[in-house]
């Protein structure tokens, strides 16, 4: 399989897992404060990582950049985390679901990686028909004025579009370990939420084992998965198509709720599951052609330069 198929699938199999999170986390979250479900998904993925890093006998040394990245990262990615949680506690999931789709249109304009500038305007075009589709699978419940939990998850996507432009630009020039980021992230949203979990550690200690899968689950497939391939993926593309990629995420989330939720798909969801996709696929092949293109450009130029580069003559002693 091309590596660029393989990154897409990736991509697609990080967006079937976050669709399931939604239930997972909404179910856990109804039994421990969300603060104390945060930090039990950090610190369990914190361990899983430790102990594939300590099982790789050729694993390479940590590097200050790697250190300095998966610290950042460890921020942004707790602090979308932290902001979707809290925001779709006090919002509706149509909303949640509608404002969280414009990390699609948002991650473009905050990547300044070299191939991403000068996006056509088809490729918003085609975000903005993931938008319109995501508006229709979240249509039913209906939609309201702007309130505190709209803007949490607004905040949530403009956060979340930053984390993947983020990742693209500190692995763009030197390629990191995508195991190193992803343990040091899991480090720092471990410290990051255990002060505001210590008080209900002894009711986390004592949580049913339904709970506890939830937990474990949300943190070795939600987190540690995720995390790793999504780290993994963006160093073989660019920001913007993973974005676009990861955009399917609410049709795995409709599939579910269906399917063990009890949960009814309406025309007008499956209609927007079926522009998510067309505008999905539409805006990979644009961003496709115009990263191409820009690849193309770009080496054209430099040989242009290098034969317009006087060649020295030797001289005579």
């Amino acid at each position: 399989m091309p590596v660029a198929r393989r990154t897409d699938v990736a991509l697609f199999l990080i967006a079937l897992v976050w669709g399931s999170s939604y239930l997972a986390a909404k179910t856990a979250t109804g039994a421990l404060p969300v603060t104390t479900v945060l930090f039990a998904r950090y610190a369990i993925s914190a361990l899983a990582c430790g102990a594939l890093v300590a099982s790789c006998r050729r694993a390479r040394r940590w590097t200050r950049a790697e250190v300095r990245a998966g610290s950042l990262l460890g921020v942004t990615q707790a602090a979308v985390l932290v902001l979707e949680t809290y925001g779709v506690a006090h919002t509706s999931a149509a909303n949640a679901g509608l404002i969280i789709s414009l990390t699609i249109v948002l991650t473009p304009l905050l990547d300044r990686t070299a191939s991403s500038r000068g996006l056509p305007w088809t490729f918003f075009v085609a975000a903005g028909l993931c938008v319109l589709a995501v508006g229709l699978l979240t249509s039913s419940s209906g939609l309201h004025a702007l309130r505190l939990g709209d803007a949490l998850v607004l905040a949530a996507a403009v956060v979340r579009a930053g984390h993947v432009a983020l990742v693209g630009r500190l692995t763009a020039r030197h390629p990191m370990d995508p195991l190193h980021l992803t343990t040091a992230q899991t480090v720092v949203g471990s410290a990051l939420f255990l002060v505001p979990a210590l008080m209900q550690l002894p009711d986390l200690a004592h949580s049913s084992a339904t709970t506890w899968s939830q937990l474990i689950y949300l943190a070795l497939f939600c987190s540690v998965f995720a995390f790793l391939v999504q780290t993994w993926a963006v160093q073989r593309t660019s920001a913007s198509r993973a974005s676009l990629l990861l955009g399917t995420e609410p049709i795995w989330a409709v599939a579910i709720g269906i399917s063990f939720g009890g949960e009814r798909l309406t025309v007008l969801a499956s209609l927007g599951a079926v522009l998510m996709i067309a505008g999905t696929y539409w805006g990979q092949a644009i961003e496709r052609t115009h990263r191409t293109a820009a690849a193309t450009a770009a080496a054209a130029k430099t040989v242009e330069e290098d034969s317009t580069c006087p060649t020295p003559t030797p001289t005579s002693v």
